[in-house]
């Protein structure tokens, strides 16, 4: 099975994630010239962020050919992406969560054989 749909929305859903991950690490920038020590916990949680959404990269393109495996990546990746930036990530999320889930759930169409007789 060809498995377009789940690559297109983990494509997308990384692509928004890089987005969001890219607005936390900015935001992170800004509080930590504003602080007194000159470090910020959001620019380590964008950056945890940024890494999620390369892992729902990789796993969109993996459910192509390995469908239950990219559809556990793009299932933590989601997950993971939620917990460092949450509202940031919130989009990226529910694109990446349902092509997590069709990649696991989705069964492949058997093709009917006719029999010879």
């Amino acid at each position: 099975m060809k498995r377009t749909t789940e690559f297109v929305l983990g494509l997308i859903g990384g692509f928004f994630g890089f987005i969001g991950a890219i607005l936390a690490l900015f935001v992170g920038g800004i509080d930590a010239a504003f602080s007194s020590d000159g470090t910020s916990e959001i620019t380590a949680l964008g950056w945890l962020a940024f890494f999620f959404s390369a892992l729902a990269i990789v796993g969109s393109v993996l459910v192509k050919s390995k469908a239950k495996a990219g559809g556990i990546l793009l299932i933590i990746s989601a997950i993971g992406g939620i917990i460092s930036i949450s509202m940031f990530y919130l989009v990226p999320a529910i694109l990446i969560i349902i092509a997590g889930f069709m990649g696991l759930f989705r069964k492949d169409k058997q093709e009917k054989k006719e029999s010879v007789a």
